[in-house]
């Protein structure tokens, strides 16, 4: 079962830095890549730590940080939360109003119909 760890809007960028990564890297590659502070970005990964969001393997003096939990795991988290603030936990209400307000290409409507399809289909 997935992990339910819950990120700030500043963690989530050091996350995506790590997910997109080939493999583990160092806090200074997360400096590097998100042009900021190096105290903050030391911050945001000790906080990770904690979360267990983040592990990391000491290779003589420098850590080297690689993600603990997946984007999935993180997304499904924040989806549920933003739904129960918003939406009521009603994932109907949220989907109609995305569905009303966002641009959507014929592409896109087509994989929303066969994604619902699939849904009536599945019985869930």
């Amino acid at each position: 079962m997935p992990r339910s760890i819950s990120i700030s809007d500043a963690e989530w960028d050091v996350m995506r830095v790590l997910w997109d990564a080939p493999g583990p890297i160092t806090a200074g590659d997360v400096v590097d890549a998100l042009r900021q502070n190096p105290r903050t970005t030391k911050t945001y990964l000790n906080r990770l730590l904690k979360k267990g969001a983040v592990a990391f393997e000491a290779r003589g003096k420098v850590y080297w940080y690689s993600p603990n939990v997946t984007r999935d795991e993180c997304v499904r988290t924040e989806t549920r939360s933003f739904l129960a603030r918003v939406f009521g936990g009603d994932p109907a209400a949220l989907l109609v109003h995305f569905v009303r307000d966002a641009k959507l290409s014929p592409a896109d409507l087509e994989h929303l119909r066969k994604l619902l399809k699939q849904k009536e289909k599945d019985g869930r």
